[in-house]
């Protein structure tokens, strides 16, 4: 269920897999993903276990409606309805105890908190996102709120690695004009991003140093959602939470 989890000075990071839920194929078996084609029911169990498994009241975790953009939503609290959740792809909160989530499914899931301040973000980084600039829009709402890049613990989880995330050659070279950093090759040797390479190197310029990025490749691992592989399959999400 539970795929990795950290914490670091009061600051709490996890990763789901896919096992450990209740919906059935093609979404088997934790998807937490409500807008995938999969019996509502199922993914609000889902997301009560999800939660339950790591101490937070499911009914105190802010999820988004992520659109591959740049926009960041600052939030004491969760949505008051499901109509209420805005389209945003990054949350920020200086309320501690408050669970923020990302769904992701090749794309990369960022988990940032700065301890001391008591400022936490999650941000959904596919390509489009990197591009956009949402990891610092992120950092900049964060930095708004008393957080210190210097402070900031980053992690990111299991995502398409650049070996397996092939593009073709103008789209590479569009991503890499904004994010040198995001270059890559396919094993095969044809173009590809490297969308968390791109994260990091984000993040390194923006001054934070406290950086660790899953080893998992989610096209490769059948212990993870991959939309690249699938294409009819549940999401994964990264929480991140302060005491």
């Amino acid at each position: 269920m539970i795929g990795q989890r950290e914490s670091v000075s009061g600051a709490h990071f996890a990763f789901t897999d896919r096992w450990g839920g209740v919906s059935a194929a093609p979404y088997e078996e934790l998807n937490l993903g409500g807008a995938v084609g999969d019996d509502p029911a199922a993914v609000l169990t889902n997301r009560e276990l999800g939660a339950k498994s790591l101490g937070l009241d499911p009914a105190r975790v802010v999820w988004m409606n992520q659109v591959h953009g740049a926009e960041v939503a600052v939030v004491d609290g969760p949505w008051g309805t499901e109509a209420d959740v805005p389209a945003v792809d990054a949350v920020v909160t200086a309320r501690r105890g408050l669970g923020l989530a990302v769904l992701t499914a090749d794309c990369v899931p960022v988990l940032l908190a700065d301890p001391v301040a008591g400022v936490a973000a999650a941000a959904h980084a596919g390509r489009p996102g990197l591009v956009a600039g949402v990891v610092p829009a992120a950092l900049r709402a964060m930095t708004e709120l008393g957080a210190d890049p210097a402070r900031i613990v980053a992690r990111t989880g299991p995502a398409v690695c650049g070996r397996c995330y092939e593009v073709p050659t103008g789209m590479r070279a569009e991503v890499a004009a904004v994010e040198p950093a995001a270059y890559a090759e396919t094993s095969r040797g044809t173009p590809a991003v490297d969308v968390a390479a791109g994260v990091h190197a984000q993040l390194e310029r923006l001054g934070v140093r406290d950086r660790e990025q899953s080893p998992v490749c989610t096209l490769q691992s059948e212990d993870h959602f991959s939309y690249r592989r699938d294409r009819v399959t549940g999401r994964l999400a990264g929480y991140v939470w302060l005491d």
